[in-house]
């Protein structure tokens, strides 16, 4: 029998809990009441589209696999050589470069050239230059795009974190992922459409990752990023505590909506209805994320390929896991990789995290290749901003802004190309600069939406992830 309006009055949410299916239904509450596992609004089941629909132009990629390298990685150790700064080593950087530019730690301090602690070499049929220290991504040289030219705003790790993954540095915006799953819906019914799995390895200093960066935002909850942990339980409490099977939690489920749409009939809020769709999905993924997690049926070769051992929660065994949960249906995938902050020790400290981040980005390029899903899968490599090419403390580099790299593979990206490029000393962008605010324009169009034409009202203002920048970068288009 459903609950009448007096009934739902008379029972709160909370007083219902505390008397049903004990823990396992606390453990569904938990979810939902951070708002995780949320589908439209409409109470509709996830594997719907979009509000672009139809899309605005015709889509070259239809997910995206983001391999956030959180900390800062130098651009001079790894996609962008500089041959003349390693003459300059140890002399003083030229003022012409650095006068009343921003600086971080460096501010007010001699500035000294610091020439690239690593060599370099060419890759592929394309003749890419990559430092020796990633020999596996530059055995898919030919599969990737550099992007030498980008630059960004802000040069401490919060406020560049937020703008990469915002657009903007106003805490409190959509970040990206959101956004895509707000364009483009959610293909997968059992998993949530937008996915964040975290790394840690060594060489660097722990800087922390904050939740608000793949929040909703101003947008509904529905659309922000789900965190799975990479070590043990992928979500905390997943499975049913003893005592409680299947059918008695779908039943607890069932009378629980129940109430829900009862409170809708009355309220008339559509975040109750969101919160059904939120029970219904956690439900799923009482099944769906064991079978997910459960690499025991991937090849030795395929393990082999990646470095991953799973349940380690290193990068590599999440580079597996994203290749699952693409193949599922999870629109956007962001890995958050940790110690790229080298203000010390640079040289050391890229050779282990080069160590920890080659082998496994290579494999997922190859292994998503061979089943052929690299085509609509757009993978993107890089962090919230570059190093200087001058030293600090002597064997490290400071925060930089003006000029940095990023790699992007598959989606309708050309492989093979080196796009834009710093000036001789690898300080500033100076041919084909790309903003931040480019790149999301760029990764949009990919997506088959108009930066433009996508979005929401706020305080008056049509709010966008690109804010009222951004430009696509054609040139580097299949």
């Amino acid at each position: 029998m459903h609950p009448t309006g007096s009934t739902l009055r008379a029972a709160c949410r909370r007083t219902f809990l505390g008397r049903t299916a004990g823990l396992g239904v606390l453990a569904l509450h938990r979810l939902l009441l951070n708002d995780l596992f949320a589908a439209p609004a409409s109470g509709r089941r996830a594997g719907t589209r979009g509000v672009v629909n139809p899309l605005h132009h015709a889509p070259k990629a239809s997910r995206v696999i983001f391999l956030y390298q959180a900390g800062g990685p130098s651009h001079l150790e790894t996609f962008d050589h500089k041959p003349v700064l390693a003459k300059m080593h140890g002399k003083p950087m030229p003022e012409s470069f650095t006068k009343g530019q921003q600086i971080a730690q460096l501010q007010g301090r001699e500035l000294v050239c610091f020439g690239p602690q690593h060599g370099f070499r060419r890759y592929g049929k394309s003749g890419l230059e990559i430092c020796d220290l990633f020999p596996k991504i530059g055995g898919v040289a030919d599969q990737a795009c550099l992007i030498r030219s980008m630059f960004t705003e802000q040069i401490n790790h919060d406020p560049a974190h937020t703008l990469m993954n915002t657009g903007s540095i106003i805490t409190g915006r959509p970040s990206m992922g959101s956004w895509i799953l707000y364009g483009l819906g959610a293909e997968a019914e059992d998993l949530p459409g937008f996915v964040v799995l975290s790394s840690a390895g060594k060489g660097g200093q722990m800087q922390p990752i904050a939740a608000r960066q793949w929040s909703a935002g101003l947008l509904p909850t529905k659309f922000q990023g789900v965190k799975l942990n990479s070590i043990g339980d992928p979500v905390l409490h997943i499975q049913n505590p003893p005592g409680v099977s299947d059918a008695a939690q779908k039943d607890s489920m069932t009378t629980i909506n129940a109430l829900n749409r009862e409170a809708h009939k009355t309220l008339q809020d559509p975040e109750i209805l969101t919160r059904v769709a939120q029970y219904e999905m956690a439900f799923r993924m009482q099944s769906s994320v064991p079978e997910l997690v459960d690499m025991g049926r991937e090849p030795k070769q395929i393990l082999d390929l990646y470095g991953a051992q799973p349940g380690d929660g290193s990068f590599a065994s999440n580079c597996l896991l994203a290749r699952r949960l693409a193949e599922r249906g999870v629109r956007f995938i962001q890995l958050y990789h940790r110690d790229w902050d080298h203000h010390g020790g640079v040289k050391r400290n890229v050779e282990l995290k080069a160590a920890e981040v080659d082998r496994p980005t290579a494999a997922l390029i190859q292994d998503l290749k061979q089943r052929g899903m690299l085509d609509d899968t757009l993978i993107v490599w890089g962090g919230e901003f570059g190093r200087t090419p001058m030293s600090q403390g002597g064997d490290g580099r400071d925060h930089h802004i003006k000029g940095f790299s990023y790699l992007l593979a598959g989606g309708g990206v050309k492989g093979g190309l080196a796009y834009g490029a710093t000036d001789e000393l690898g300080y500033a962008a100076t041919e084909n600069p790309v903003s931040v605010h480019d790149f999301h324009a760029t990764m949009l169009h990919l997506l088959g939406i108009d930066h433009k034409r996508m979005t929401v009202k706020f305080q008056g203002l049509d709010a966008r992830l690109t804010g009222v920048a951004g430009e696509v970068v054609k040139d580097i288009l299949v």
